[in-house]
Parts: C-alpha cells; sequence; structure tokens
C-alpha cells in the first residue's frame, strides 16, 4: 500500500510571530527549529550525499535529508533517483504538491522509472484524487510488473471508487508475488486511510475472502476476525461465498462465527 518535492529548501522555515497575551503590541518570536545535523559539506561527493540524506531519511529527519539531497543534485543535477527521494521525504512531511513536483522532475530525467510513476500515484491517492492515482499506477505495473507493492497501491485505489471486484483483482496478483505484503502495510497501508469504519471491515473481509481462496486459512481466519470487529455487515455472506468452502470445514472458523467477536467502537 509512500513519495518526492518542489527544490525550496524546506528545512528553512518561516518565522512565526504570535500576539503576546498581555498586550496586543507585544509578541513573541519562534525561531525554526535547530539542525539536528550539520549542514552538508561542500567538499562531499553527490555519493556521500546521497548516502547520508539516505541515513536520515531512515531516522525520519526529513528535512535534513531533503537538504542533502538537494546538494547531491547540486553536485549532479540528473540523478532521477535523488528526486524522487527527495519526493518521498516530503510525502512523508504531507507537503503532497511539493512532492508531485519531485516525482514528475525524477520521471523528465528518467522516463521508464517505475518507482516514481507508483509514488506519483500516491500523491494523488492521498489527495483522493483516485482515478489519477489509478492510471498512476497502473502505468508503474506497465514498466514493473513484477511489483506486489505497485499491484496493492492499485488495489487500495480500486477499493477507494468502491470497484471491488478489480480490487480484489489487483490484491490477488499482490499477493501472489508477495504473500506477506499486507502484513507489512497493515499500520500504513490503505486501513488506516479509510472512510470509515464500514469501509475498513469490507477491506479486511475482501482479504479473508481472498486468503481463503488462495488456501491460506490462518490469515483468513485473522482478517475474518478482524472484520466482524470492526462491524461488517455482510459478514453473513462468509456462509455463501464459494471462496471460503474450505474454510468452512475448518474447526476454528465454526469457533470464530459462534463467538463473533464484539466489535470494536471507534
Amino acid at each position: 500500500m509512500f513519495r518526492p518535492a518542489s527544490f525550496l529548501t524546506l528545512g528553512v522555515l518561516s518565522i512565526l510571530t504570535v500576539a503576546h497575551t498581555q498586550s496586543a503590541f507585544n509578541q513573541i518570536q519562534i525561531s525554526p527549529p535547530l539542525r539536528q545535523v550539520p549542514p552538508p559539506a561542500r567538499s562531499a561527493s553527490a555519493d556521500e550525499l546521497e548516502k547520508e540524506g539516505d541515513q536520515l531519511r531512515s531516522q525520519k529527519a526529513y528535512l535534513d535529508a531533503i537538504d542533502y539531497f538537494h546538494a547531491a543534485l547540486e553536485k549532479e543535477p540528473d540523478r532521477a533517483s535523488v528526486l524522487n527521494k527527495i519526493g518521498i521525504s516530503e510525502l512523508m512531511l504531507q507537503h503532497y504538491k511539493d512532492a508531485g513536483k519531485s516525482f514528475e522532475q525524477a520521471i523528465k530525467r528518467d522516463r521508464h522509472f517505475s518507482e516514481a510513476y507508483n509514488n506519483l500515484g500516491v500523491v494523488d491517492y492521498s489527495r483522493r484524487k483516485y482515478g489519477a492515482a489509478i492510471k498512476k499506477y497502473r502505468k508503474a505495473i506497465e514498466m514493473a510488473p513484477d511489483s506486489p507493492s505497485f499491484y496493492s497501491n492499485l488495489g487500495a485505489a480500486y477499493f477507494a471508487v468502491k470497484n471491488y471486484e478489480r480490487a480484489s483483482q489487483a490484491y490477488a496478483k499482490a499477493v501472489e508475488l508477495d504473500p506477506h505484503i499486507f502484513e507489512r502495510t497493515s499500520h500504513t497501508g490503505i486501513a488506516a486511510q479509510m472512510a470509515s469504519p464500514e469501509d475498513r471491515a469490507r477491506y479486511d473481509y475482501v482479504l479473508a475472502k481472498l486468503y481463503a481462496k488462495m488456501g491460506d486459512r490462518d490469515r483468513s481466519l485473522e482478517y475474518l476476525r478482524r472484520a466482524i470487529e470492526e462491524g461488517y455487515k455482510g459478514v453473513n455472506d462468509v456462509y455463501r461465498d464459494p471462496e471460503f468452502a474450505d474454510l468452512r470445514k475448518d474447526s476454528r472458523f465454526l469457533e470464530l462465527m459462534k463467538a463473533r467477536p464484539v466489535p470494536i467502537p471507534e
């Protein structure tokens, strides 16, 4: 189921001024936050600057990482991978407009940069432009048809427009390529962005059906439990959907449906 931006140095924050509580004429000046690391060294190579930016990004020091990536670009302006990393950092800061510009710049330098197309789709998805996101994800898949995350993202976008059939198809391909993909994205992926508990519950039910069809009973039962806890209203379809035919013979399924976990309130 994340990112780039414009070429403004995001580490330089504008100064805020707020009125003092006792007087409209007295003001408190709030300075920009202190740097976590020294500024990029002029003598460093593009490789060294990019590597340091990678390290800072892994530490979630996104503003500092962006500065180092920009410094690397000053040394070698045509590095599409660095522009992509800038966009990812800006996306993590929720600077969607800037992130989109960075990804577009990366694509201009490398027309076959599948990750940049995917990340541009993530920007569209984050801004609820789901149709545009679908086009970007499909473009990324054309270039890299073996990427499970691209299919997972495509499934999320189809899910957002309530095209559950195509969402299921995309998710199925993602799981075929990587059976553990949803475990790694469960805290940061589509479920975290659902508009309502009902949507989250349906998402869990779709995954339960998908894993049941694959014969993975453990994961199917886990997502079915989640769907019930989220209050999925169509849970009784589990007795009719053919994908659950084998699971219905499992004693754990019978126990789960008999117990029916109480929905977790929001």
